[in-house]
């Protein structure tokens, strides 16, 4: 009788075993289906669509889970699908819709891990979202494995056919989903994480294009020249800004005075029609650094940026960053200058121009070039000034959330506000200088979300672009001694003040300022030529790099209202 107790304990015990093991399979991939189920809530897909984005995923999930009898073990070889579907669910809590894009893989690669952790600390509701729903399941996995537990044969079979069958209707849904698609992507644009795969391997792809760009643009010149009678000294400054809305800008028309000593300033240029090339820091910067064409992507490894060319023209070039070195085409670009700095931290932008005041006082070059890269409004926004700065409050360091918001945008305005003094001190310093025919062009990389409106869109870098996003500040400052040396430029550039432009304008606008010429200087896109052409259109690069109208971004009822209130064409 002993013994046959100790039978059924034993029988009860396996049931119950494999019974756990059998729920465990399917939390998995039920926890792997919830981004799916989302993004089915928050695209414009076709109900052919939905009903591929469910069961195609789903059925595989099924049938992955139990391709060996030991489930724990599948489950953590499907290790890179539970990655991406925690991306994906921080992203989703952050921009609210759209998949994981190309330019998330490469921000993931490039962003240096104090930024990494400045956005995370203030993203916890959806990390602690992702660690609850993931990490038990990782850790029973773990555990099964260790006890070498099996998945019951009855139960493996019936998971199995039915994964095949979801999947089956899956893939028959795909035909009618090509059908009434527009682009005729479905399965690599639509379907997750077919979707999320296809941009990785986009996100190598440019990765090695970068790392060859020295053999692949090995040669190139610009053949730059310039004119016989020139200044006895002239220094030209190139700034980059960081996330700098132009909404946000007191001189755009902003209800804050967030420009108080560039508002007194008479002599600058406001471009006030300037949109950004792309969304992402790392796409943008090395379109504004190079002469390619947005529509000319592939063309951007084998050509030569900006230090190159005024290389080539005589001048003694710097490229000075507030920003940490990234791996990047913008390392690589940067890298032709004669002088190259990144500043250490703690980082505020007026070092930038400390650096510039010690370079200028050494040097005794008749021709300075200055590349300036700010830190501008990269978030967290508070740390990005001092806190003699922090004129809006409160501004403290804050959750993203839509209770925060007003508190987000104040530490933004003062991120500008600080942005604002640093401006205006380049150009008193400059100014100073007498005898120097002096030049200082200033663009804003892209824009950034600021939780604006029912969307609850955060940052920049999203999938599909926004007007807080696209619309960047810009402007230029010519000194008394330039104008006398070069006539009719400044007043040419203010002309140009409301043209329609994006940021492949400011290679040429700067190298036109230098008065450099070159078969690769166009004066149809410099907003300092006459010959500027105000009815070229403009081109946005997507996250898959090709160049498509401002008005296929992603752009909302919304945002093209908001555009068309400011009198901006797209």
């Amino acid at each position: 009788m002993s013994a046959d107790r100790n039978t059924k304990k034993i029988k009860v015990w396996r049931r119950t075993r494999s019974r756990f093991t059998t729920l465990l399979t399917v939390y998995f991939f039920v926890a792997l289906i919830i981004p799916n189920c989302v993004l089915a809530n928050t695209e414009s897909y076709s109900a052919w669509t939905v009903e591929a984005l469910i069961l195609m995923p789903l059925g595989f999930y099924m049938m992955w889970s139990v391709v060996l009898r030991r489930s724990g073990v599948m489950i953590w070889l499907g290790f890179p699908f539970i990655f991406c579907s925690t991306f994906q669910i921080v992203l989703l809590y952050l921009f609210g819709n759209s998949i994981i894009a190309t330019d998330m893989f490469t921000n993931l690669l490039t962003t240096n891990p104090g930024e990494a952790g400045e956005l995370l600390g203030n993203i916890y509701p959806a990390v602690v979202l992702v660690l609850a729903i993931y990490l038990p399941l990782l850790w029973f996995a773990a555990r099964e494995i260790g006890h070498k537990r099996f998945i019951s044969h009855t139960a493996r079979m019936t998971i199995g056919l039915t994964g095949a069958a979801l999947f089956t209707l899956g893939v028959l849904a795909l035909w009618p989903a090509y059908h009434v698609s527009e682009r005729k992507h479905v399965l690599r644009d639509e379907i997750f994480p077919i979707n999320v795969f296809y941009n990785m391997g986009l996100c190598g792809s440019e990765f090695r294009k970068a790392y060859h760009f020295d053999k692949t643009s090995e040669g190139f010149t610009y053949t730059a020249s310039r004119p016989d009678t020139l200044p006895d000294r002239e220094i030209y400054v190139y700034i980059i800004g960081e996330a700098s809305r132009a909404m946000n800008w007191q001189l755009w028309g902003y209800d804050r005075e967030t420009n108080p000593r560039l508002a007194q300033e008479k002599e600058i240029v406001l471009f006030r029609n300037m949109l950004t090339q792309s969304n992402t820091t790392h796409k943008s910067v090395p379109l504004i650094l190079s002469s390619v064409a947005t529509d000319e992507h592939d063309e951007l490894f084998r050509r030569k940026g900006l230090p190159a060319l005024f290389n080539e023209a005589g001048f003694e070039t710097w490229f000075i960053s507030n920003q940490s070195r990234q791996g990047a085409m913008i390392d690589h670009l940067a890298h032709d200058a004669q002088h190259l700095v990144y500043i250490r931290s703690p980082r505020h932008d007026m070092q930038l121009l400390e650096e510039m005041q010690k370079a200028i006082e050494r040097s005794s070059s008749p021709r300075m070039f200055f590349i300036l890269h700010c830190y501008g409004s990269h978030f967290c926004y508070h740390q990005r000034y001092p806190r003699q700065f922090a004129r809006f409050q409160p501004d403290d360091n804050v959750a993203i959330t839509a209770q925060h918001a007003e508190t987000l945008r104040n530490a933004y305005d003062n991120s500008v506000y600080y942005t604002d003094h640093f401006l205006a001190e380049t150009i008193a310093y400059l100014r100073s200088r007498r005898g120097v025919a002096s030049a200082v062009l200033y663009c804003a990389d892209h824009g950034e979300d600021l939780l604006d409106d029912a969307r609850g869109r955060f940052l920049h870098a999203s999938p599909t672009a926004t007007v807080y996003q696209l619309w960047v500040a810009s402007l230029a400052w010519f000194s008394d001694d330039y104008k006398t040396a070069f006539p009719g430029v400044a007043e040419t550039a203010r002309t140009h003040s409301a043209a329609p432009a994006n940021t492949h304008a400011l290679f040429h606008t700067i190298a036109r300022i230098a008065a450099i010429r070159s078969p690769y200087v166009k004066k149809s896109v410099s907003l300092v030529d006459a010959e500027f052409d105000d009815t070229a259109p403009r081109y946005y690069l997507n996250d898959h790099n090709e160049a498509v109208p401002y008005i296929r971004t992603g752009l909302q009822r919304q945002d093209t209202d908001y555009f068309e209130r400011c009198g901006i064409e797209l």
